[in-house]
């Protein structure tokens, strides 16, 4: 038995849930009636005004400076780290998600947008979504491509192994390509890489010319006639855990992805093919299993993958605010780690590139004790109200954790998608940079749409997306920002220890988080995360080592208005979290003050 089994066997396989135990224009200003438009001030009056934010009931801002040089950049952000990730037969994604036959918030016109939830796909379209992988995830290693075409009412109902349900097939191919163009996606299908066969015929069926083939006449005959040119392409999922069918070895596994690959790409050699990288529960894991990957099937397959996933415990703590943050610095250690490691060893294989990097599934997990009553969904958008216990009980009393899929995003989740995105553009210079990143889930089960029987609603984390895909940059630049910062455990996401604690290591912290990057049009943006729970952080920019930079910024802030970071958007208050657009805000004496638990997106003219 290899390392890779040895210690994947050491995993306590909660069903369905991979618990993992690892050993060793204008500014607004609140009024109780609502927001009014003002006009423009400075950055002191508005902090004065309590726009961006109520400094008078804070702490003294700490004084940091950011340091851009826009001379050297280091290099391009792909516009495909902002996709999505939905999963069939998973706590709403597709049914009562995506899809909602019965709703009178459906379509109804018949073709194969009928039955999908019309709400649902306006906010996804408003999201600008980019790539979408599906059908999931560990769904992916059990599905058959074939049960989810043709007649809806003619496609078989099968018992789901990775979830314990039933899948319908309701949902299929064409359904989620046509609902992918809809919303102005771009479709990542993940096929479960155990028939080469299978794999094949699904790349004829959705990229053979029209009337090419017997599949080709077949897609038209179930509503498409043209080629859907699906170019993103998963072989395999977590092939390395017993929890998926058709688990196997490193070297198995190498020896497969080469052949399923190959023979996809001889049916479209335009097609992009990802492998499943693995993640970094142990370095030694990582090397065994990428090792042998990259020397047999590195010049088949394009990308390779890798999954991360944080947890919030503030369910059951009474607060968990830097704890969730902080993670996105684990995330980047990890991310920055991979990254060399893939480029030594595809260098050692004798590769021509390193192939670039896919974190395909990562979010950030609300975890709570196994014991509690199973949460259920509630119609507001967040859990069902349950009897919980005491706070002064014990959390988990040996039962172990779980992950509450039904819990809102907030605000606090929201700063954490910001953090992790920031540490995305800064591996844009590495030898093996990130192609694309996935977020688990983009409808439903902690999603960034959320939808209940009475309506559809943004969560904290749709705002994340939209100012990082419509107010950034793509070219990165170094940032360095020297402020405030704290020491203390950082922890590896929703990874623990024997004894059920999270694991940690030590590391620093920064108040502030910022990304630097050049959008198209030459303007400087900045994405600052004040990281700090109550104190307001006033930093000055030094740009290309002078002082004397932009006057004015235009400021879009997210959660600089609030007191609360623990606020979740719901169907009574949809926009209890929102970006504001603050307009043009002049710097006081060159420096910016950035509210706490916040994210400010600056735009500055050179």
């Amino acid at each position: 038995m290899s390392r890779i089994h040895q210690h994947l066997r050491q995993r306590t396989n909660l069903f369905g849930t991979r618990r993992v135990v690892v050993e060793p224009g204008r500014c607004a200003v609140r009024l109780r009636a609502g927001w009014r438009t003002v006009p423009r001030r400075s950055a002191g009056d508005f902090h004065d005004q309590g726009v961006i934010n109520t400094v008078s009931r804070l702490a003294a801002p700490a004084t940091a400076t950011i340091e851009i040089d826009t001379r050297h950049p280091v290099g391009v952000i792909d516009d495909n780290i902002y996709g999505h990730f939905l999963e069939s037969a998973f706590f709403g994604n597709i049914e009562g998600g995506v899809l909602d036959e019965g709703s009178g918030l459906s379509i109804k016109e018949p073709g194969l947008l009928q039955g999908l939830r019309a709400d649902v796909l306006e906010l996804c379209r408003e999201l600008m979504p980019g790539p979408i992988r599906w059908p999931g995830g560990n769904f992916t290693s059990g599905y058959h491509w074939t049960d989810g075409i043709g007649p809806r009412n003619h496609r078989p109902t099968r018992l789901e192994l990775a979830w314990g349900g039933r899948e319908s097939n309701r949902f299929g191919t064409d359904e989620f390509l046509a609902w992918c163009e809809a919303v102005g996606g771009r479709p990542y299908l993940a096929h479960s890489a155990r028939d080469v066969e299978e794999a094949v015929r699904w790349v004829e069926y959705t990229n053979a010319a029209a009337g090419s083939t017997t599949l080709a006449r077949a897609r038209e005959r179930n509503g498409r006639s043209a080629p859907w040119r699906v170019r993103y392409w998963g072989v395999g999922n977590e092939v390395y855990g017993p929890w998926q069918l058709g688990h196997r070895s490193a070297e198995a596994y190498a020896r497969d992805a080469r052949e399923h690959a190959g023979f996809m790409k001889a049916v479209d050699p335009s097609i992009i093919t990802i492998g499943v990288g693995i993640p970094p529960y142990q370095q030694e894991c990582q090397e065994e299993w990428t090792r042998p990957l990259l020397q047999r099937a590195g010049r088949q397959l394009d990308l390779l993958s890798l999954h991360l996933y944080g947890a919030n415990a503030g369910l059951y703590l009474a607060d968990d605010y830097d704890d969730t943050l902080s993670q996105s610095v684990h995330f980047e250690n990890e991310l920055q780690s991979y990254s060399r490691l893939v480029a030594e060893l595809a260098d050692q294989a004798g590769l021509d590139r390193p192939p670039g990097l896919v974190m395909d599934e990562w979010n950030i997990r609300h975890v709570e004790p196994a014991g509690w009553p199973q949460p259920q969904p509630g119609a507001d958008g967040g859990t069902a109200p349950r009897d919980l216990p005491s706070t002064d009980a014990p959390a988990a009393n040996g039962d172990g954790y779980r992950v509450n899929r039904w819990s809102p995003r907030t605000l606090t989740d929201a700063l954490f998608y910001a953090g992790v995105f920031n540490a995305v553009h800064r591996t844009a210079g590495l030898p093996a940079p990130f192609a694309m990143a996935n977020a688990v889930n983009l409808v439903n089960a902690n999603g960034i749409v959320v939808a209940r029987p009475g309506g559809a609603v943004r969560s904290t984390a749709f705002w994340v997306w939209k100012l990082y895909r419509e107010q950034t940059g793509r070219t990165a630049l170094t940032a360095r920002v020297n402020g405030p910062a704290r020491t203390g455990a950082i922890r590896h996401g929703d990874v623990r220890d024997k004894h059920g604690d999270f694991l940690t290591s030590p590391g620093t912290i920064a108040d502030l988080d910022v990304s630097a990057t050049l959008a198209a049009d030459g303007s400087l943006r900045l994405a600052v995360i004040n990281r700090h729970r109550s104190r307001p952080s006033t930093a000055k920019l030094i740009l290309d080592g002078a002082a004397d930079g932009p006057r004015t910024a235009r400021i879009h802030c997210l959660g600089g208005d609030l007191d609360d970071p623990s606020t979740a958007n719901t169907l009574d208050r949809p926009d209890a979290v929102a970006a504001r657009d603050h307009g043009e805000v002049e710097a006081v004496d060159g420096g910016w003050t950035f509210p706490p638990h916040s994210l400010s997106i600056l735009t500055l003219s050179r």
